[in-house]
Protein backbone atom coordinates (compact mmCIF):
# COMPACT_ATOMS: atom_id res chain seq x y z
CA UNK A 1 0.00 0.00 0.00
CA UNK A 2 1.63 3.27 -0.93
CA UNK A 3 1.32 6.20 1.60
CA UNK A 4 -0.28 9.19 0.68
CA UNK A 5 1.76 12.40 0.09
CA UNK A 6 1.33 15.80 -0.37
CA UNK A 7 3.30 17.40 -2.25
CA UNK A 8 3.13 20.96 -1.99
CA UNK A 9 4.09 20.38 1.81
CA UNK A 10 7.18 18.23 0.86
CA UNK A 11 9.90 21.08 3.50
CA UNK A 12 13.05 19.21 1.83
CA UNK A 13 12.00 20.35 -1.68
CA UNK A 14 13.17 24.33 -1.02
CA UNK A 15 16.04 23.57 1.33
CA UNK A 16 18.58 25.16 -0.94
CA UNK A 17 16.93 28.28 -1.60
CA UNK A 18 16.16 28.62 2.13
CA UNK A 19 19.94 27.88 2.72
CA UNK A 20 20.80 30.50 1.00
CA UNK A 21 18.82 33.37 2.14
CA UNK A 22 19.61 32.54 5.59
CA UNK A 23 23.48 32.31 4.66
CA UNK A 24 23.09 35.98 3.41
CA UNK A 25 21.54 37.20 6.16
CA UNK A 26 23.99 36.07 8.45
CA UNK A 27 26.96 37.79 6.25
CA UNK A 28 25.17 40.94 6.66
CA UNK A 29 24.70 41.35 10.15
CA UNK A 30 28.39 39.76 10.70
CA UNK A 31 29.61 42.27 8.70
CA UNK A 32 27.13 45.05 10.34
CA UNK A 33 28.66 44.03 13.70
CA UNK A 34 31.92 44.09 12.89
CA UNK A 35 32.04 47.71 11.42
CA UNK A 36 29.96 48.83 14.11
CA UNK A 37 31.80 51.77 15.89
CA UNK A 38 31.08 53.01 19.75
CA UNK A 39 32.53 56.41 20.92
CA UNK A 40 33.31 57.77 24.55
CA UNK A 41 30.87 61.29 25.16
CA UNK A 42 33.63 62.28 27.69
CA UNK A 43 35.95 62.73 24.35
CA UNK A 44 33.81 64.09 22.18
CA UNK A 45 32.43 66.71 24.64
CA UNK A 46 34.43 69.72 23.54
CA UNK A 47 33.06 72.58 25.70
CA UNK A 48 32.35 75.45 24.38
CA UNK A 49 34.16 78.12 22.71
CA UNK A 50 33.53 81.86 23.71
CA UNK A 51 34.75 83.92 20.55
CA UNK A 52 34.01 87.40 22.18
CA UNK A 53 36.43 87.13 24.59
CA UNK A 54 39.75 86.25 22.14
CA UNK A 55 38.52 88.79 20.42
CA UNK A 56 38.51 91.00 22.90
CA UNK A 57 42.59 92.54 23.36
CA UNK A 58 43.62 95.32 25.37
CA UNK A 59 45.49 98.22 23.78
CA UNK A 60 47.86 99.47 25.89
CA UNK A 61 47.51 104.04 25.86
CA UNK A 62 50.69 105.68 24.61
CA UNK A 63 51.28 109.03 24.99
CA UNK A 64 53.52 110.91 22.53
CA UNK A 65 56.68 112.33 24.78
CA UNK A 66 57.47 116.06 23.06
CA UNK A 67 61.32 116.63 23.21
CA UNK A 68 62.71 120.13 22.92
CA UNK A 69 65.40 120.06 20.12
CA UNK A 70 68.82 121.56 21.30
CA UNK A 71 69.65 124.81 19.76
CA UNK A 72 72.00 125.52 16.76
CA UNK A 73 75.49 125.75 17.12
CA UNK A 74 76.85 129.31 17.31
CA UNK A 75 78.33 130.40 13.91
CA UNK A 76 82.48 130.45 13.64
CA UNK A 77 83.81 133.72 13.84
CA UNK A 78 85.57 134.90 9.60
CA UNK A 79 89.22 134.97 10.06
CA UNK A 80 90.20 137.54 7.80
CA UNK A 81 94.45 136.85 6.68
CA UNK A 82 96.03 140.46 5.29
CA UNK A 83 98.83 139.77 2.78
CA UNK A 84 100.51 142.48 1.66
CA UNK A 85 101.77 142.46 -2.12
CA UNK A 86 105.90 142.29 -1.65
CA UNK A 87 106.33 140.35 -5.33
CA UNK A 88 105.91 142.61 -8.59
CA UNK A 89 104.18 140.58 -11.64
CA UNK A 90 105.16 141.61 -14.73
CA UNK A 91 102.53 141.74 -17.56
CA UNK A 92 102.97 139.59 -21.18
CA UNK A 93 102.04 141.45 -23.58
CA UNK A 94 100.89 139.53 -26.93
CA UNK A 95 101.51 141.49 -29.77
CA UNK A 96 99.10 141.41 -32.77
CA UNK A 97 99.80 139.38 -35.38
CA UNK A 98 97.98 140.90 -38.08
CA UNK A 99 99.11 142.48 -41.32
CA UNK A 100 97.75 145.34 -43.52
CA UNK A 101 97.85 146.03 -47.14
CA UNK A 102 100.51 148.55 -46.83
CA UNK A 103 102.76 146.16 -45.06
CA UNK A 104 105.02 143.76 -47.72
CA UNK A 105 105.66 139.95 -46.87
CA UNK A 106 108.93 138.81 -48.01
CA UNK A 107 109.43 135.14 -48.66
CA UNK A 108 112.42 132.88 -48.62
CA UNK A 109 113.10 130.60 -51.52
CA UNK A 110 111.52 127.29 -51.09
CA UNK A 111 113.92 124.55 -51.74
CA UNK A 112 111.97 121.14 -53.19
CA UNK A 113 113.98 117.97 -53.04
CA UNK A 114 113.25 115.56 -55.17
CA UNK A 115 112.66 112.01 -54.02
CA UNK A 116 113.75 109.26 -56.49
CA UNK A 117 111.47 106.11 -56.52
CA UNK A 118 112.98 102.70 -57.77
CA UNK A 119 111.39 102.08 -61.17
CA UNK A 120 111.48 98.87 -62.05
CA UNK A 121 111.82 97.98 -66.39
CA UNK A 122 111.58 94.44 -67.24
CA UNK A 123 114.77 93.27 -68.96
CA UNK A 124 113.32 92.42 -72.53
CA UNK A 125 111.97 95.92 -72.59
CA UNK A 126 114.30 98.30 -71.16
CA UNK A 127 116.47 101.00 -73.65
CA UNK A 128 119.99 99.87 -72.00
CA UNK A 129 119.95 96.52 -70.46
CA UNK A 130 122.43 96.15 -67.71
CA UNK A 131 126.06 95.23 -68.94
CA UNK A 132 127.57 91.93 -67.96
CA UNK A 133 131.65 92.27 -67.66
CA UNK A 134 132.52 90.98 -71.08
CA UNK A 135 129.75 92.40 -72.98
CA UNK A 136 130.28 95.69 -73.44
CA UNK A 137 130.57 95.80 -76.81
CA UNK A 138 127.62 95.64 -79.80
CA UNK A 139 124.11 96.39 -79.66
CA UNK A 140 121.09 96.13 -76.95
CA UNK A 141 120.24 93.24 -78.64
CA UNK A 142 123.92 91.88 -78.45
CA UNK A 143 124.64 92.81 -74.98
CA UNK A 144 121.16 91.46 -74.11
CA UNK A 145 122.00 87.74 -75.38
CA UNK A 146 125.81 87.97 -74.05
CA UNK A 147 124.59 89.05 -71.03
CA UNK A 148 122.13 85.97 -70.90
CA UNK A 149 124.75 83.66 -71.94
CA UNK A 150 127.19 84.90 -69.42
CA UNK A 151 124.84 84.14 -66.38
CA UNK A 152 123.95 80.86 -67.81
CA UNK A 153 127.74 79.70 -68.65
CA UNK A 154 128.71 81.31 -64.58
CA UNK A 155 126.02 79.73 -63.00
CA UNK A 156 126.45 75.99 -64.69
CA UNK A 157 130.56 76.33 -63.31
CA UNK A 158 129.26 77.15 -59.81
CA UNK A 159 126.02 74.99 -59.36
CA UNK A 160 126.76 71.76 -57.51
CA UNK A 161 124.68 69.51 -59.05
CA UNK A 162 125.97 66.38 -57.19
CA UNK A 163 123.59 68.01 -54.56
CA UNK A 164 120.76 66.56 -56.36
CA UNK A 165 122.01 63.12 -56.34
CA UNK A 166 123.10 62.75 -52.35
CA UNK A 167 119.13 64.04 -51.48
CA UNK A 168 118.17 61.13 -53.33
CA UNK A 169 116.28 63.13 -56.48
CA UNK A 170 116.15 61.66 -59.42
CA UNK A 171 115.33 63.24 -63.07
CA UNK A 172 114.84 66.41 -64.48
CA UNK A 173 114.79 69.13 -61.61
CA UNK A 174 114.23 72.50 -62.49
CA UNK A 175 115.37 75.45 -60.14
CA UNK A 176 113.00 78.89 -60.72
CA UNK A 177 115.05 82.21 -59.65
CA UNK A 178 114.35 85.22 -59.55
CA UNK A 179 116.62 88.80 -58.83
CA UNK A 180 116.92 92.22 -59.47
CA UNK A 181 119.97 94.72 -60.75
CA UNK A 182 119.83 97.55 -58.96
CA UNK A 183 120.63 101.03 -59.84
CA UNK A 184 124.08 100.74 -58.65
CA UNK A 185 124.22 97.46 -60.84
CA UNK A 186 124.48 95.02 -57.38
CA UNK A 187 122.09 92.04 -57.53
CA UNK A 188 119.51 92.17 -54.79
CA UNK A 189 116.19 90.93 -53.82
CA UNK A 190 117.36 86.76 -54.92
CA UNK A 191 113.85 84.67 -54.51
CA UNK A 192 114.27 80.59 -55.88
CA UNK A 193 111.79 77.95 -55.85
CA UNK A 194 113.30 74.56 -56.30
CA UNK A 195 112.10 70.75 -55.50
CA UNK A 196 114.02 70.72 -52.14
CA UNK A 197 115.05 73.48 -49.88
CA UNK A 198 118.67 72.75 -50.08
CA UNK A 199 118.36 73.30 -53.38
CA UNK A 200 116.82 76.83 -53.32
CA UNK A 201 119.33 77.29 -50.91
CA UNK A 202 122.42 76.65 -52.99
CA UNK A 203 120.57 78.42 -56.14
CA UNK A 204 120.54 80.89 -54.05
CA UNK A 205 123.91 80.70 -53.07
CA UNK A 206 125.16 80.98 -56.68
CA UNK A 207 123.42 84.16 -57.67
CA UNK A 208 124.56 85.93 -55.16
CA UNK A 209 128.25 85.10 -56.53
CA UNK A 210 127.60 87.02 -59.57
CA UNK A 211 129.66 90.03 -60.48
CA UNK A 212 128.72 93.73 -60.22
CA UNK A 213 127.71 95.01 -63.42
CA UNK A 214 126.86 98.04 -65.20
CA UNK A 215 122.86 99.24 -63.92
CA UNK A 216 120.72 99.45 -66.92
CA UNK A 217 118.96 102.52 -68.04
CA UNK A 218 115.98 104.03 -69.22
CA UNK A 219 115.61 107.53 -70.83
CA UNK A 220 119.50 107.91 -69.88
CA UNK A 221 118.73 107.34 -66.12
CA UNK A 222 119.82 104.16 -63.97
CA UNK A 223 116.98 101.85 -62.73
CA UNK A 224 115.84 98.49 -61.21
CA UNK A 225 116.16 96.04 -63.81
CA UNK A 226 114.18 92.60 -62.59
CA UNK A 227 115.84 89.19 -63.80
CA UNK A 228 114.25 86.03 -64.20
CA UNK A 229 116.83 82.80 -64.25
CA UNK A 230 115.45 78.88 -64.85
CA UNK A 231 118.29 76.45 -63.82
CA UNK A 232 117.24 73.08 -65.46
CA UNK A 233 119.46 70.26 -64.81
CA UNK A 234 119.10 66.24 -65.25
CA UNK A 235 119.84 63.80 -62.83
CA UNK A 236 121.35 60.39 -63.56
CA UNK A 237 119.98 57.32 -62.09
Amino acid sequence: MEPKKNLKSDVSRNSSLFFAVGLTIMLVVANYAINYKTYDKSDIDIGRLNMEEELEEEIPVTEQLQTTPPPPPPPAPEVIEIFEDEEEIEETVIESTETNQEEEIVVEDIQIEEVEEDVEVPFMVIENVPVFPGCESGSNDAKRKCMSDKISEFVRRKFNTDLAGDLGLTGRQRINVIFKIDKSGNVVGIRARAPHPRLQAEAERVVNLLPKMLPGKQRGKPVVVPYSLPIIFEVQD
